[in-house]
């Protein structure tokens, strides 16, 4: 199965890329996932289903110790896939 997540990190500074966003960019470029898209407004990140729930994971963690006090994440089945 292959999957989508789009997600936000909050509070946005448009000034300067807080702590959280700029953990979330590690993790998900660093993530074995095949195609990454980070704004600043919004990511996305697309694999297979076990690197996009790892990725999560990480994610979830990570950038609520930088400081995340709000994360919007969606997941989305795109299709089937090795």
């Amino acid at each position: 199965m292959r999957l989508r997540v789009e997600f936000t990190t909050e509070p946005f500074d448009l000034d300067e890329a807080p702590a959280h966003a700029l953990v979330a960019r590690d993790v998900i470029g660093s993530a074995d996932l095949d195609a990454v898209d980070v704004g600043p407004f919004g990511n996305t990140a697309e694999g297979r289903a076990d690197a996009v729930l790892t990725a999560v994971d990480a994610l979830l963690r990570k950038t609520l110790q930088a400081g995340a006090t709000r994360i919007s994440l969606q997941v989305n089945v795109i299709g089937e896939g090795k």
